[in-house]
């Protein structure tokens, strides 16, 4: 591997080869020696890019063309805000510093009147942004500097998710219920007596899992893997903050109690009050 200036990036992009570590830090560029294979889908998807680092944008414009991503940038928060509530993409990619206004309260507007799905980015070792941001609504989040690879990665996983994954199934379109909650499938709405309860992408498929598994210990291992889709890490602890989140709505169970337990060291259990009432209708 070889670390090159960002005047080589473009004659290299050009002969195929693949952009595979970034770093935000310096104005280097890390590449393999193997030309790209990849080529431009026709299935092209519109992604807005929000971050006032002009060259960066202009960087992942380039990595993201050849796996099939159109992006938009945009370098202020209240552009971002404007754009991203246009309708005209499938995901945002937020920075939590821009020159106007926070990626927070860019995050804040855009939450209070869609449901898009938004990755964060934030400095590394910020951990109070990330969970800030998670708590917000942000469906992911990602430090500073970032390897593309991983950016594409978590874009894919997202967009898998907010998209319910493939063909709908015939056998999901029912409600599924548990007490007095209902989530649907095909609507991907959720209800809590006959209260619509807005979840994020991330949310509604935990809810999913802990629905169809009430009762049952779920591995945090497990949710990292089945809901977030990437390898578990031990130091990674969204999927903490995503539990919170779902508990925080979700609100307490017919007893009182938290609907969802956590078991230190182990995992999450969903609890239910009457067994006849967990399944599908």
């Amino acid at each position: 591997m070889q670390c090159l200036t960002n005047l080589d990036i473009r004659r290299l992009w050009h002969h195929g080869y693949s952009l595979i570590g970034l770093d935000a830090t310096r104005p280097t560029i890390i590449v393999t020696g193997y030309p790209s294979t990849t080529s431009v889908t026709s299935a092209t998807r519109h992604l807005l890019v929000v971050d006032d680092d002009t060259e960066l944008c202009q960087l992942l414009s380039e990595y993201l063309l050849p796996e099939g991503y159109d992006v938009e940038a945009v370098h202020s928060g209240m552009e971002g805000v404007e754009r991203a509530l246009s309708g005209e993409h499938a995901l945002v990619v937020l920075d939590v510093m821009l020159p106007d206004v926070r990626g927070f309260e860019v995050l804040r507007q855009l939450r209070a009147r869609s449901r898009m799905p938004v990755l964060m980015l934030t400095a590394r070792g910020n951990e109070q942004d990330r969970i800030l941001g998670l708590e917000m609504g942000a469906d992911d989040y990602l430090p500073k500097p970032f390897n593309p690879r991983e950016l594409c990665a978590r874009i894919e996983a997202i967009l898998r998710r907010s998209n319910g994954g493939s063909a709908i199934d015939v056998r999901v379109l029912g409600d599924l219920v548990v007490d007095d909650v209902s989530i649907n499938k095909a609507s991907r709405m959720v209800r809590r007596r006959g209260e619509t309860i807005e979840l994020t992408t991330v949310e509604f498929d935990l809810l999913e899992a802990f629905l169809r598994n009430a009762g049952c210990v779920i591995p945090r291992d497990e949710l990292v893997r089945t809901v977030l889709n990437r390898p578990f890490s031990p130091f990674d602890r969204s999927i903490d903050t995503h539990v919170s989140n779902l508990r925080r709505k979700l609100g307490p169970g017919p007893d009182g109690l938290d609907r969802i337990k956590s078991l230190r060291g182990v995992g999450y259990q969903y609890t239910f009050h009457h067994p006849s009432a967990a399944g599908e209708q």
